[in-house]
């Protein structure tokens, strides 16, 4: 099976940038460990640099756009790990287990090889941002791909979560990312940054819809409150092992 980000991975390093809050999070998640597992490593964004970093991924086009002087990267799935028991001391996974084919045995495998901490950044398919009034597309794409956020003590053990809210300028350009600039989501390179407006049928409808909203300001008469906070509980959740 080609790798999802063979297919629609280009352009990702130039839109999905880490935002320094969101690794000062996931640092401190992590505790302090020498050696650490980056599982769906991407380009390597929020890779620590204090650290020994071994990273998987597994799509070429991903590994082809890790920045000179990154971490070694090796290609392989997360429900085969080419490690052995204990190997590592933390492990992290950001934004990723989703697209495992196989989450459980994926998760089964990073506990594994991993004898301390482990953090995932995942979502919370059951969270209902603002754009799946829009694009409620999303929400059945999240049901059917995310894991249940109890599906993660299940396999690794005792976990406690974390909200991540996100904060209003991020420089990542995940999906709801753009919570407070709404705009985003009608430029098509913005949204090209996302997996989910990739693999969707066809968000045309709800994006004109969003469109006409923001043209006639109904879209702050309902959601106008959020563009006065500066961060957002979209329904990412850090995950951590005990």
């Amino acid at each position: 099976m080609t790798p999802l980000y063979d297919r629609i991975g280009d352009g990702y390093a130039g839109l999905r940038r880490p935002d320094p809050r969101i690794a000062a999070r996931l640092a401190a998640a992590l505790g302090p460990s020498a050696s650490l597992l980056n599982l769906g490593a991407g380009t390597g964004n929020y890779e620590p640099e204090d650290r020994q970093v071994v990273a998987v991924e597994p799509s070429r086009e991903m590994i082809r756009q890790r920045a000179v002087g990154a971490a070694p990267a090796v290609q392989a799935v997360a429900a085969h790990l080419p490690f052995a028991d204990g190997a590592f001391e933390a492990a992290l996974a950001v934004l990723t287990v989703h697209h495992w084919p196989d989450p459980a045995a994926g998760l089964r495998e990073l506990r594994r090889v991993t004898r301390g901490r482990i953090v995932i950044l995942t979502f919370d398919p059951r969270a209902r941002p603002w754009l799946t009034d829009y694009l409620p597309e999303l929400a059945a794409l999240d049901e059917a791909q995310m894991p249940a956020i109890t599906d993660y003590a299940a396999a690794l053990g005792p976990v406690h979560l974390e909200p991540l809210e996100i904060p209003h300028d991020c420089v990542d350009g995940f999906l709801h990312a753009y919570w407070r600039r709404p705009e985003a989501y009608l430029d098509p390179r913005l949204r090209s940054g996302s997996s989910s407006f990739r693999v969707l049928a066809d968000p045309q409808a709800g994006l004109d819809r969003l469109r006409a909203d923001l043209e006639t300001g109904d879209w702050d008469r309902r959601y106008g409150g959020l563009r006065r906070i500066n961060a957002y509980d979209a329904g990412y959740r850090l995950v951590i092992t005990a």
